[in-house]
């Protein structure tokens, strides 16, 4: 007779531990990342990584750093402890901006002296005699030659949040600006100190071109949307299994990776650390990720360009344009994937060698979140929220169509006549789609856009247990046509969902220009 294998012990979550030293020296849980990072340590000296907010990079640059300082003891027992060479010890320069500079110019100059301030102390240099401490490249470039002279061994350069000072201060374009020009300058000594570094690894949120910011840096690998190192950074669904495994009981795991897996950049999916430890210590589904940083000049950036929010779900891009932020023009492709807000869902390379990306949420929590932050921008008042969401919920759940039409009609009604007149998103055509479809993601249900059939594309499917709601939209003048059921009916939609004993409802909506409110809602219903 078989006996079940004994249960493994809980452990401490390290939520907001970012230093291995801690985390190992507590028992905490701990996804063994050191492998990995010796494998990029060996494979060149320049990197630059770019992955979302609170997704564990601040805790990967500090286990490069224990590695080049030589700290075996806190590798007992993982993949580095046999495969680094312990006997070496580097002069390690840590900067980091995580805590923000919200003035330009001398703000953030201070923060540059009082980082190299702290690395001379660390590495027990002394600035020397004549340099004005207002130069800083001159400085960091000093401290960079005496690292190495002093140890015998050349530095590692560590810039952790190297683009924080510009996100701070995103919203006042000349403050930016100047934030970006001031860093310019001084990640430009890198380029001057070669002989001196034996890995330099710069990380953020955003993306700059080396043109705005890395000038000169032509030696800097992007390894972003590099495929063996996109789990670098996060927990993969093994780690979820494995690591966390004592946690995993009274969980379903298949609500965990609906709720918070998903990030794809070209490799592996992950999940993002900070999501799945407030998860398993406080067991309830919760956006907790997106509910640290609202998005709030995201949001203002999707609504001054008009965006189509139904576009939200499948978004095609390049990779120039997914992988370029620049101030002077911001392009909302590149400011929602690198933000960690859309995420990678296809990859095809053309005829002609361009490299084509299909963009999608990552998540549940980033798809509900994300569409309920935007409905205000829309006119819909915020006061509207939870109680409209739970009567829409509820008649979609009894089937009850004329309690769906009233609901609707109440959503858009809703909107202040002043609004239209103040907003240019007025005059938008795909204003009523956005809002529709916006106000349907932020119930948390399984929604596709635009889903493809045999004879063309579904506006919008919905589907709940035993029931399929094929929605198509159009937008008139004035009173109803007739075009939108008609459509669904003669491009035979609800074939590819008939004969799985579901019932498929097919309901035309018609939006008036002039009444500003839903004027068609045409049903017709096909028994599963």
């Amino acid at each position: 007779m078989s006996t079940a294998a004994p249960a493994l012990p809980r452990r401490k979550l390290p939520i907001g531990l970012q230093t291995l030293d801690k985390l190992r020296s507590e028992d905490c849980y701990y996804v063994d990342k050191s492998g990995l990072a010796i494998d990029l340590i060996e494979s060149g000296t320049y990197f630059f990584l770019s992955r979302p907010r609170r997704f564990g990079k601040s805790l990967l640059v500090d286990t490069f750093k224990e590695l080049f300082e030589g700290n075996r003891a806190l590798f007992e027992g993982l993949a580095a402890e046999t495969r680094w060479d312990w006997s070496r010890r580097y002069p390690v320069i840590r900067i980091s901006f995580s805590g923000g500079v919200s003035l330009a110019g001398t703000g953030l100059a201070q923060r540059i002296r009082e980082n190299l301030r702290l690395n001379r102390v660390a590495l027990g240099l002394s600035r020397p005699e004549g340099l004005p401490e207002d130069d800083l490249s001159g400085n960091f470039a000093d401290l960079i030659r005496q690292a190495h002279l002093s140890r015998g061994e050349p530095a590692v350069v560590l810039i952790d949040e190297y683009d924080k000072p510009i996100l701070d201060n995103i919203a006042d374009p000349q403050a930016a600006q100047a934030m970006r020009d001031g860093l310019r300058d001084f990640y430009a000594t890198l380029k001057d100190s070669d002989q001196h570094l034996r890995f330099v690894f710069l990380t953020g949120v955003t993306k700059f071109s080396k043109v705005s910011l890395f000038s000169g840096l032509n030696n800097l690998k992007d390894i972003t949307l590099d495929a063996r190192w996109s789990a670098l950074c996060g927990y993969t669904d093994a780690d979820i299994d494995t690591v966390f495994a004592p946690e995993l009981p009274g969980l379903d795991r298949d609500e965990i990776r609906r709720w918070y897996n998903g990030y794809n950049w070209g490799g592996t999916r992950v999940y993002n650390p900070f999501d799945a430890l407030l998860l398993f210590d406080n067991r309830l589904f919760k956006p907790y990720w997106f509910e640290t940083g609202t998005p709030t000049f995201l949001v203002k950036v999707l609504a001054a360009q008009q965006w189509f929010t139904p576009d939200l779900a499948s978004l095609q891009a390049d990779e120039s344009l997914l992988m370029s932020f620049e101030l002077e023009h911001i392009e909302p492709a590149a400011l929602l994937f690198q933000s960690g807000y859309l995420t990678l869902h296809d990859t095809r390379q053309l005829r002609n060698q361009d490299i084509l990306f299909t963009l999608g949420y990552p998540n549940r929590e980033v798809e509900v979140s994300l569409n309920r932050v935007l409905l205000p921008s829309y006119g819909v008042p915020e006061r509207l929220g939870l109680q409209s969401r739970l009567t829409l919920l509820e008649a979609l759940g009894q089937v009850d169509m004329l309690a769906i039409e009233t609901s609707l009609r109440a959503l858009f009604a809703s909107i202040p006549s002043d609004w239209y007149r103040r907003n240019p998103l007025a005059g938008f055509e795909g204003h009523y789609a956005s809002v529709f479809y916006s106000h349907l993601a932020g119930l948390g249900l399984d929604l596709r856009v635009e889903d493809a059939t045999n004879h063309g594309r579904i506006d919008l499917t919905v589907t709940l247990p035993g029931q399929v709601f094929l929605f198509e939209f159009k937008v008139v003048a004035d009173a109803p046509e007739g075009h939108a059921l008609q459509q669904i009916r003669e491009k035979g939609y609800a074939e590819k969902y008939l004969g799985q004993g579901a019932d498929v409802h097919l309901i035309g909506v018609e939006f008036s220009r002039t009444a500003r409110n839903v004027v068609g809602f045409e049903v017709e219903t096909i028994t599963g």
